[in-house]
């Protein structure tokens, strides 16, 4: 049975390719190349040595034979897969200036899609909240990463709660072959290090962390009702108090070091994204960061 669409979602995909295609084609494509590894060097051909050749790679057989040097000349063996995790949950609803939290998700995830696929890349799609939601395999194509921005902008999660330890336990059973994943969430929950960390032994483990600046530091415009989606609450806060707004900003900032201190012990390296600053400038960072690092 073929799955009927809503025409505002169609007109969201094709937005996004449209927006994040010249990004892909003037930025990301060679970054995204440059950062991350094939599975190795790959047997190519034989060739005549020309000045400037790595003598290292002379075939003393054929060299012998001809009578002239000749060098193998080998190939990165390319294909990667890239599995996308995305968290579906209420709390990445929030967004108090330019977008949500999930909005900012579905756009790295076009761009991640449309990278790989550019590099000839498998692309997969994970989706949670408290638990495992949906899952896409891998694939190639241009008509297959259209699909998996279709599901992070159309799907509709069950639940509202978070559970990222779950939906990791789920996917290091699902995901066999060693895979680049990225996990774009705001990873508010606890007790997932375990889970991160053995995913990381198999897996080559990103997170993309997503925040909204009002979580940072609550602006000083008085009292404000704040919804708790997950958790159904309304809270009733003065943000004119300034104890108040010193405990937020202390408790943000301490988690955040926690944080930090987490994907260190665990030794994965994140992407931060904020909803008022650049995605894209972020991950070219983070791409540069990789390729130095090569």
């Amino acid at each position: 049975m073929t799955q009927f669409i809503p025409g505002n979602i169609i007109k969201k995909v094709k937005y996004l390719e449209i927006k994040t295609r010249r990004t892909v084609n003037s930025l990301l494509s060679g970054g995204y190349h440059s950062a991350f590894k094939g599975k190795g060097m790959e047997f190519s051909e034989v060739r005549a040595y020309v000045p400037g050749d790595d003598i290292r790679a002379i075939d003393w057989n054929v060299t012998a034979k001809s009578g002239y040097p000749f060098i193998k000349v080998f190939h990165e063996e390319r294909e990667l897969t890239v599995i996308l995790v995305v968290d579906a949950s209420a709390s990445l609803k929030l967004g108090t200036r330019i977008a949500t939290k999930s909005e900012i998700a579905a756009e790295m995830s076009a761009l991640l899609s449309f990278s790989a696929i550019k590099n000839n890349d498998n692309v997969g799609l994970a989706i949670y909240s408290d638990g495992f939601e949906k899952y896409i395999p891998p694939k190639k194509g241009k008509k297959h990463a259209m699909r998996v921005i279709q599901e992070v902008l159309y799907f509709s999660p069950r639940h509202k709660a978070t559970n990222i330890k779950a939906a990791l336990d789920r996917l290091n059973k699902t995901v066999k072959k060693k895979s680049l994943i990225f996990i774009l969430s705001d990873f508010i929950d606890s007790d997932w290090k375990q889970s991160l960390s053995i995913l990381n032994k198999k897996h080559d483990v990103i997170p993309v962390v997503i925040n909204d600046v009002m979580e940072q530091s609550l602006p000083d415009i008085g009292l404000i009702e704040l919804y708790d989606e997950e958790k159904d609450e309304l809270l009733v806060v003065d943000t004119s108090d300034r104890k108040f707004a010193a405990t937020f900003k202390k408790d943000r900032e301490e988690a955040q070091r926690n944080l930090d201190k987490l994907f260190r012990t665990i030794n994965v390296e994140p992407i931060f994204i904020c909803s008022t600053g650049s995605y894209v400038e972020s991950l070219m960072r983070y791409f540069r960061y990789r390729e130095k690092r090569r």
